[in-house]
């Protein structure tokens, strides 16, 4: 650990934090920054409380959930202590740590803002609120660290903080360009991967990609092709790495590569095909080369049509930069990029600064009119903006405000038990195992309901627990044991986040025809914006904003609902709606109106119009009906004429 350039400049790290509140800290690649910063931190003085008896903490972020797991767990090795006591974390769903409960962090007596270029949704929010925690708590001390930041920015935003930067233990690195652009960059690294390995002394790989299919599909495919050339070349060992894989199979990165084939042959080497969560998060002993494609995947959000959509886009120059260090941590390495030279730019956007609450960059001012008009006809904010009671409860629940709202508002269809089960459900992913071998047995075995997705994830985590959350059952019928065992703990914590707020838990009874019926209009009471209907064209349009889309090839319908309830709008070659479930458009009328307050919607001028019809309409319960289906078509189609 001492060897680690960052402890060449522990004294003046600890000086710097005496003397400021907020320190900016540039750690390249390999200084030691993300395990041993916390440790400095722990061992300098004032750490304690003005009062003795109560423990002070100190916190230490991370945007990813691998490498918040994975770090403490090398902290808690280094500081001989046990996971969960003195070290320990917190993600979503898992807490070994912990809760930051108090609005002024007061038992908090640090926090290390780690990874800080990595911006997301949470990291920005998180800066603003400790920006005004700063205000109130001149005794809080805040580090910032990553491997490569925008000083001058976060200097500006955290009030001229001073910067520090520790040089990483990086060697040379040849970079080598394409000459033409590639038209297929998968196929383009498989060809890189087996010209190193042919051509290039020892050494292991490391190639970056943008997901999890297209990683399971090149791993196959190199491993199929070095294993066709025999024994000309060494052996590989080709290991995949993206966050959703479970933690053992994570652990392979770490392996030797293979020994040779044969007495005196090619020696083999490894070579790990991940996304770009090698970049900064995780660091890979061994790496001499970085084949490196210029993609990865990022999300984009489009107000006007509420989407976001997972893309594949070109990455930075700063990820290019990192991509290259990955291959001189203990030698000179080489970096061989898929694209030219001139392709290598950086995007920048600007937005401008509409809003009152201090974030870094904020977004566009329709991203935040779409999300608190969410909000509002959720019931959760006022119209003053003003949290409701509703509100404080969905805010309690670690998941996105409609899957809140859901829980809330199930115990009124008798089917709170069976909601749990199903938000327990869509919050893991990859509940199902299809192996290339046997996809044909795998799509025969997935719990098919005739309503849809949602009904399928309440089977078979029904059926998991009927047959004892035994593995074996799990592997013979191609479900994910690690996810079903992940969302059966979701479920027992949102279980006693329902008891906390007295929400009951209830059923319909299971042979009623009702049991099916009351599980979709629950669904439909929150997620009526994201509802579709068939067209006569064979292909479903949104209502709300008149999307035209087609059902994912991975649902389970074997018939096209006239109208259906969705979770997801997916952008890939087409617009898709994934996890989808049939609904009856009458449900629409009967549902809505009953918890959703005009006022509560954006139409205004409609909304008038509307509001004096319903005074004279209140009497004749068709004429209601009438009424309310105007009202629909309003709210989801917008005004007409």
């Amino acid at each position: 650990m001492k060897t680690l350039p960052v402890w060449q400049q522990k004294d003046e790290f600890l000086q710097s934090l005496k003397d400021n509140q907020v320190l900016i800290l540039v750690g390249e690649t390999g200084s030691g920054k993300t395990t041993q910063i916390p440790q400095f931190v722990l061992e300098s003085v004032g750490i304690e409380a003005p009062d003795k008896r109560k423990k002070m903490m100190i916190a230490c972020t991370q945007p990813r959930r691998v490498a918040a797991m994975s770090v403490s767990r090398r902290v808690a090795e280094e500081m001989d202590v046990t996971i969960g006591e003195e070290v320990g974390y917190s993600i979503r769903f898992e807490d070994c740590s912990k809760a930051m409960t108090d609005p002024l962090l007061e038992r908090y007596r640090v926090i290390v803002l780690d990874e800080a270029h990595e911006r997301t949704l949470a990291t920005e929010v998180l800066f603003g609120l400790l920006k005004e925690v700063l205000k109130n708590r001149p005794d809080l001390k805040l580090v910032v660290m990553s491997a490569t930041l925008e000083a001058e920015k976060f200097q500006g935003y955290f009030y001229g903080a001073p910067l520090m930067k520790v040089p990483g233990r990086l060697h040379p690195v040849e970079i080598f360009y394409t000459q033409e652009p590639e038209r297929d960059y998968l196929e383009a690294a498989i060809r890189t991967v087996v010209q190193i390995h042919m051509c290039e002394p020892a050494g292991d790989m490391l190639v970056f990609l943008t997901g999890e299919e297209e990683i399971e599909d090149e791993c196959q495919k190199i491993s199929k092709e070095i294993a066709n050339m025999g024994y000309q070349v060494g052996p590989v060992k080709v290991v995949p790495l993206y966050s959703t894989l479970p933690p053992a199979m994570q652990q392979k990165i770490f392996e030797p590569f293979p020994p040779p084939l044969k007495e005196g042959g090619p020696c083999g080497r490894k070579i790990v095909v991940s996304t770009n969560i090698a970049e900064t998060s995780l660091t890979i002993d061994g790496i001499f080369y970085v084949i490196d494609p210029g993609f990865a995947k990022q999300k984009v959000y489009n107000p006007r049509v509420r989407v976001e959509s997972l893309l594949v886009s070109p990455i930075s120059k700063a990820s290019a930069h990192q991509r290259a260090g990955r291959a001189g941590r203990t030698q000179p390495g080489k970096c061989f990029r898929l694209y030219t030279e001139k392709m290598l730019t950086l995007k920048k956007l600007e937005i401008d600064d509409l809003v009152h609450f201090d974030l870094m960059d904020p977004p566009p001012p329709e991203t935040l009119m779409r999300a608190l008009e969410v909000l509002n006809y959720l019931g959760a904010l006022d119209d003053d903006g003003n949290l409701t009671k509703h509100g404080e409860i969905m805010s309690e629940f670690p998941l996105d405000p409609q899957m809140s709202k859901m829980l809330v508002v199930s115990p009124e269809f008798s089917c709170s038990n069976e909601i749990l089960c199903i938000s327990a459900m869509l919050s893991v992913p990859n509940c199902f195992v299809r192996p290339r071998e046997a996809q044909k047995s795998a799509d025969e075995a997935q719990f098919g309901h005739i309503d849809g997705d949602h009904l399928i994830l309440l089977n078979v985590y029904h059926a998991y627990k009927q047959n004892n959350e035994n593995p074996t059952w799990c592997y013979e019928n191609f479900i994910n044991h690690r996810a079903l065992k992940a969302a059966d703990n979701v479920r027992q914590q949102l279980v006693r986040i329902m008891a906390r707020f007295t929400l009951k838990l209830c059923s319909t009874d299971f042979n009623s025809c009702d049991y099916y019926v009351n599980i979709r209009k629950a669904m439909l009471a929150v997620y009526f914006m994201q509802v579709a209907h068939l067209e006569r064209t064979g292909h479903y349009l949104t209502v709300k904003d008149n999307q035209v889309v087609h059902l994912h090839p991975s649902n389970c319908l074997d018939h096209k609902p006239e109208w259906v309830v969705y979770n997801e709008f997916v952008l890939t070659r087409r617009n898709f709606i994934r996890t989808v479930t049939d609904v009856c458009g009458e449900w629409l009328v009967d549902i809505v109106p009953h918890y959703y307050d005009l006022a509560n919607f954006p139409q205004c001028e409609a909304k008038r119009v509307l509001q004096r019809l319903y005074r004279k309409r209140e009497g004749d319960r068709e004429e209601r009906k009438q009424y309310f289906g105007y009202l629909i078509l309003v709210l989801l189609f917008g005004p007409k004429g």
